[in-house]
């Protein structure tokens, strides 16, 4: 074994249960105590904080899980563009893993923990020195080992919950923030600063311009708040939609069961790594501007008006009619910007099925391995294998051009919490409830324990 195999084997890592089944209580508790952790992080300063240029890209904090200007200013965008990475040069095939085996499975996690805290100190040393968060008093080195904290903090916190609570704490960063952000653009009765006679919330806002007479700013509101709940309504819709295939148990006659393949059938991962990945290009497009190197493209006044920031940038289609300043240069923006989510999508959808053990050949494997078959086909892993190729190629392609496109027109009509993120915790919230209702489920029948490979 090489040096730096032995370094992958040995990580830090968080303990696994030692039980074989966590009780939904144990679940319930891990994950409620990593929520409070990162709402309480969040608040936490950086010591020696100067000014603070990331406060303005609200956006790029809600996506990332990130409090700028606290201690987890990262957020988890280090742990996602590190499997971005691996997952494009596993994709390639310029590194491949043998995902298969339990040995491929711990060398891919190694690296990705390794290329994880590599992007920590990467990206903390350029928030730092491109003047996004600046020192005041103190050497920049302090602010980097504090985002360096933090990172390493996020990162095993996400540990925590995916070995021992629900869902994974990407998931549960991403869905408490935005949840946070729309109850406070919602209901804020607080006054705005750039208007005082109107509240931050855009409900108290809005019957405060039809009191005084304000029918412009009562419509944007308004729209907002529509959009905002026509999403959510959209995504708990095609959320739901799924095609069951019948399973039998051979040595059981007479029981069944079906076996959902969901419309979106790798869920939010491949949003989540495309809006990610988005939101890292504007983050650093804004910081090489501010410092005299705008490869990426120029702003004015914290809005991108050329370059790759530029057709990356979701422009407020609504507000803009409303407001009359509606351009047909808005038109190539929005249509990058749907181009970009979808194909985006997509991309990371068939690479997260050859990665997570989603493709056919895998189920087909698990499904043998429970005893289970398809009535009316012979029991081979190969004709199985075909059959549920017939339909996970087709989901994984159209799920993810359909997450796409709900991302990026939910992001054009300026709802709140912005349109990736309501997605984002609809379809988050909607995984947990499965998840709970799929542990009671197995709770009540062994054979569906055994099938899920607990």
């Amino acid at each position: 074994m090489s040096f730096f195999e032995k370094i992958l084997y040995n990580l830090p890592e968080v303990a696994s249960p030692t039980q074989k089944k966590l009780s939904f209580k144990d679940k319930l508790k891990w994950t409620l105590i990593v929520l409070v952790l990162f709402f309480v992080l969040g608040l936490i300063p950086l010591y020696g904080l100067g000014h603070n240029a990331l406060q303005q890209f609200e956006f790029l904090s809600i996506i990332l899980g990130a409090s700028f200007g606290s201690i987890i200013s990262l957020g988890i965008g280090p742990i996602v563009t590190a499997s971005i990475v691996l997952q494009l040069l596993n994709g390639s095939g310029i590194v491949k893993f043998d995902l298969t085996s339990h040995e491929g499975k711990k060398r891919f996690q190694g690296i990705q923990k390794v290329l994880s805290v590599g992007f920590i100190l990467l990206e903390g040393a350029i928030y730092v020195y491109m003047g996004g968060l600046q020192p005041e008093g103190v050497h920049a080195g302090v602010l980097i080992f504090q985002l360096f904290l933090g990172g390493i903090l996020i990162m095993f916190m996400d540990e925590v919950v995916s070995k021992w609570g629900f869902g994974s704490g990407i998931s549960l960063f991403i869905a408490a923030g935005v949840s946070q952000t729309i109850f406070v653009r919602v209901f804020n009765p607080l006054p705005s600063p750039s208007n005082p006679s109107i509240s931050t919330g855009a409900l108290p806002a809005l019957f405060q311009s039809l009191s005084v007479g304000d029918p412009q700013t009562a419509m944007i509101m308004f729209s907002a708040i529509v959009a905002t709940i026509l999403v959510f309504m959209v995504v708990v819709y095609t959320q739901s939609m799924k095609v069951e295939i019948p399973l039998s148990f051979g040595r059981v006659r007479g029981y069944g069961m079906r076996w959902p393949l969901n419309f979106f059938y790798t869920s939010n991962i491949p949003v989540i790594l495309v809006a990610a990945l988005a939101a890292n290009i504007q983050l650093f497009a804004r910081l090489l501007h501010n410092w005299g190197f705008p490869i990426l493209g120029t702003f004015s006044n914290n809005t991108p008006v050329s370059g790759l920031a530029a057709w990356l940038y979701a422009p407020n289609i609504l507000e803009s009619v409303i407001t009359g300043s509606f351009s047909f240069s808005m038109i190539g923006q929005a249509i990058a910007y749907l181009l970009f989510f979808m194909a985006g999508s997509v991309l990371f959808s068939y690479f997260w099925v050859q990665t997570a053990g989603l493709d056919a050949r895998s189920q087909a494997k698990q499904i043998m391995a429970s005893g289970l078959q398809i009535p009316g086909f012979r029991k081979d892993e190969r004709v199985l294998e075909r059959l549920l190729q017939r339909y996970i190629s087709p989901l994984t392609i159209m799920g993810g051009l359909a997450v796409g496109l709900l991302a990026a027109v939910a992001d054009l009509t300026g709802a709140y919490g912005s349109g990736t993120g309501i997605l984002l915790t609809v379809m988050i919230v909607y995984k947990l409830y499965e998840e709970i209702a799929q542990q009671h489920m197995m709770d009540m029948n062994p054979m569906m324990r055994r099938f899920m490979g607990k």
